[in-house]
């Protein structure tokens, strides 16, 4: 079975928490209560509520219980290693919609109730089997194709016979002016994206020699920006040098993807313009390793990722003694899905406190998503997605890595 049976309306879970963390205000409280009452939150109060006879009690006191977490950069279709160049040449669109499939209910099971796909043809269809509960996995916020500049880091011809390549145009997310960054915006929103992504800069997995420079111009990332805004659709930039991601910035972006090459100026004005960073260390951890395999990156890939990784460490720590907002971002797919919690322990090596790291991939991932009135928090109305683990991971932040409870939208997925 993949879900728990929904309780009708009328019958309430008494979620019994021996510690919960109230993220809004920066602290851990003890013995709480979580009343679920469908798939929302009915109440959350002090002390063990006493069960009705039509309740169910959940046992949750030798537990720390939290909101659902949110990671806003997977690619639920991907998982990079040596063989996924070729498997461009292999793989039919049902091998990717089976895979991402997989790969969120990985995901879920992790302790993941929400994720932004940002760059997943298939990723849209199982959004929507998701949300009729006929597959598991969590509620995806989804992209669709990314879009970039012809030759650029999303240009998927890359790297191909010249026979192969073809010209890709918006249809593919490919563009070269501002009037097909306009068609190409609008062919995600007819194909049902939430969210467009731009490929502001080159990229270090790409088949392409550059990982740092612009890539799309002023004017077409305006013209992005301004044409996603009128369909009601956030931005996100993925960027690694400085040039594009102030393009971008100035443009309106909503969030800036890596920001590894981040200048203090580029972060004056994300502040100030209130754009957000989603710093995805675990893709840089993991890519700057494998680099030094043989073999298991093409050249090409190998030296950007042995140039581009290893700064990304530095600029978090930058970013946020600047008072940068950020948000929870992994990059999953570049590693194995379901490690995406690593990524807090990498963020308190960069110097942020625990609290704030599980900040960032709840009430601030809600934000960022515009989605704060019903997720992010566990507050009376919002919607009934919450974890739980065994210690507190406010004093062992790799208790998130060991998730031992999920509820997503007042279904229970994992009970250990």
């Amino acid at each position: 079975m993949l879900f728990s049976v929904r309780l009708p309306a009328a019958e309430r879970t008494l979620l019994h928490c021996g510690r919960l963390i109230d993220v809004s205000a920066g602290r851990v409280r003890e013995q709480m209560t979580v009343v679920v009452v469908s798939n929302r939150i009915a109440a959350v109060e002090s002390g063990y509520v006493q069960a009705g006879p039509a309740d169910t009690i959940l046992d949750l006191k030798q537990r720390t219980v939290l909101p659902g977490l949110m990671d806003l950069h997977v690619h639920l279709q991907l998982s990079f290693g040596p063989q996924i160049y070729l498997e461009r040449f292999q793989l039919n669109p049902e091998d990717r919609a089976l895979l991402a499939a997989h790969h969120a209910r990985v995901t879920l099971r992790a302790g993941f109730t929400t994720v932004r796909d940002l760059g997943g043809e298939q990723v849209v269809a199982l959004r929507n089997a998701i949300a009729k509960g006929i597959a598991e996995g969590p509620r995806i916020v989804a992209a669709g194709r990314a879009i970039a500049v012809t030759g650029g880091h999303a240009d998927l011809s890359n790297g191909m016979r010249r026979d192969l390549q073809g010209d890709p145009g918006p249809d593919h997310g490919v563009i070269n002016g501002p009037d097909d960054a306009r068609k190409a915006v609008r062919q995600r929103y007819k194909e049902g994206a939430d969210v467009i992504k731009i490929t502001a800069t080159g990229g270090v997995l790409s088949v392409a020699k550059d990982g740092f420079r612009p890539q799309l111009t002023a004017e077409e990332i305006q013209a992005v920006i301004e044409t996603a805004t009128d369909l009601g659709m956030t931005t996100a930039a993925h960027a690694h040098g400085s040039e594009g991601m102030k393009r971008a910035v100035l443009a309106g972006i909503t969030s800036i993807e890596h920001g590894t090459m981040m200048t203090e100026e580029v972060m004056d004005l994300m502040k100030a313009r209130g754009t957000w960073y989603v710093p995805t260390l675990s893709a840089g951890k993991f890519t700057e390793e494998k680099a030094r395999v043989p073999g298991y990156y093409p050249a090409i890939v190998a030296q950007k990722a042995l140039a581009v990784s290893p700064l990304m460490m530095n600029t978090f720590r930058t970013a946020i003694g600047r008072g940068v907002k950020v948000a929870f971002g992994t990059d999953a797919g570049v590693f194995p899905h379901g490690d995406n919690a690593k990524e807090f322990a990498y963020m308190i090596e960069g110097g942020m406190t625990p609290m704030a790291a599980i900040q960032s991939a709840t009430m601030n991932a809600s934000q960022l998503l515009g989605m704060e009135k019903n997720l992010g928090t566990l507050e009376a109305g919002k919607f009934a997605d919450l974890i739980a683990v065994a210690g507190n991971p406010v004093e062992d932040i790799t208790e998130l890595q060991r998730v031992k409870f999920v509820m997503k939208d007042g279904q229970i997925v994992v009970n250990k």
